[in-house]
């Protein structure tokens, strides 16, 4: 299907527009509320869930897509049966979230009714940690997926995750001070422009031509405290990103900051040969928005569609991530203790060897946790 959609994509866009309206005419005609191609924009905390998307058949695992069909059928917005078959509504998300991730920002698109008071109905039948913000119409041949030139996630992580194992506490009385931010932010830095990060996800060798990835900013920004426990969010903005590339490179960081492993493992990490990079928890990870610039130029101001932007939105997106989100990797963080017992598993790694070693060790430990979807939604996410 991924062909039919590229030429769907880059077919007769003009023919397609007067084809869609009269289909679209005839249809105001048969029915009250025509089928209309639209964009959600949802917010979700995803704790607690296997990720974003739907797995049609493995009922024990929650996905948030799941949520979200059982609430568009129930709101009268698709029929019953798009809910099996999720093709039938062209439905299709940006960013398949991994387990446990949350979003801010996502988008999905789709085609629905356009009942009266829409978001109000599909919301009535969604837990209050799933929200969808916003709506617009989008071009007959739109998704998401395709048309999204770039991504920005976040990272939150308590700051005793920078503190150097030899010489600093280790729990949450530490405080960042301004050198260890300032080698942070150095070494996040050396992500940007285009890498070869076979290293940072399963299942790529280094010759896979998908494994280079375009990082367009990366930071992390001053710290905070949240009872007690001093936090910091990092950001990223990339093109794509392929299943636990975000994690592995906040993973690699901390390991070099608590002086683990050499600064000189960064470049090596992009080279031909198998290194043996740390994934960071899930827990802090946001999917914060999604851009569309292409699809804007082009579409946003045809006088027929509205750009993908979401300024109206911000207030609520800014208020859901401090009543869900925040809170919920807060309070995860000190119960759980996700990132300190992740940290516990850092000197189990062998940051200095060789391939060969490496892909004995790997037999031993195929790790089934692993089945997670991707961090972002690169070429290989669906």
């Amino acid at each position: 299907s991924g062909a039919v959609e590229r030429l769907e994509e880059n077919g007769h866009e003009n023919k397609r527009l007067k084809r869609d309206a009269d289909e679209e005419d005839a249809e105001d005609q048969n029915k009250k509320s025509p089928k209309r191609k639209i964009v959600l924009l949802m917010a979700y905390s995803g704790k607690g869930y296997h990720g974003m998307q739907r797995n049609v058949g493995s009922s024990q695992f929650k996905t948030i897509e799941d949520d979200l069909v059982s609430a568009l059928v129930q709101s009268g917005c698709i029929p019953e049966n798009h809910g099996e078959d999720m093709k039938k509504m062209s439905f299709q998300r940006c960013a398949r979230t991994d387990k446990g991730v949350s979003a801010a920002g996502q988008i999905v698109s789709l085609k629905v009714r356009l009942i009266d008071d829409i978001l109000e109905k599909i919301n009535n039948h969604l837990p209050s940690h799933i929200r969808i913000l916003g709506l617009k119409r989008v071009t007959g041949g739109f998704n998401s997926k395709n048309k999204c030139d770039a991504r920005t996630y976040s990272y939150m992580l308590p700051t005793f995750a920078f503190a150097h194992k030899d010489h600093d506490v280790q729990e949450e009385v530490y405080r960042l001070d301004k050198e260890t931010l300032e080698r942070v932010n150095k070494l996040l830095l050396c992500y940007k422009g285009t890498h070869n990060f076979h290293n940072f996800t399963s299942q790529k060798g280094p010759r896979d031509p998908s494994a280079k990835r375009y990082i367009m900013e990366m930071y992390c920004g001053e710290p905070f405290v949240r009872e007690n426990m001093e936090f910091a969010v990092i950001k990223v903005k990339g093109q794509s990103f392929m299943m636990h590339q975000i994690r592995k490179m906040i993973g690699l960081v901390i390991a070099i900051v608590k002086g683990y492993a050499a600064e000189s493992i960064l470049e090596r990490s992009w080279g031909e040969e198998k290194v043996d990079v740390p994934k960071a928890p899930g827990l802090g990870l946001v999917l914060e928005r999604v851009h569309f610039e292409k699809y804007n130029r082009r579409f946003g101001n045809d006088g027929l569609h509205e750009p993908l932007e979401w300024t109206e939105e911000e207030e609520k997106i800014a208020v859901f991530k401090e009543q869900y989100i925040y809170p919920t990797i807060i309070n995860t963080e000190r119960e759980e203790k996700s990132m300190a017992n992740w940290l516990n598993t850092l000197p189990i790694h062998d940051f200095n060897s060789s391939a060969v070693e490496m892909q004995a060790n790997n037999k031993n430990s195929k790790n089934s946790s692993d089945v997670e979807g991707s961090d972002g939604c690169g070429d290989d996410s669906d």
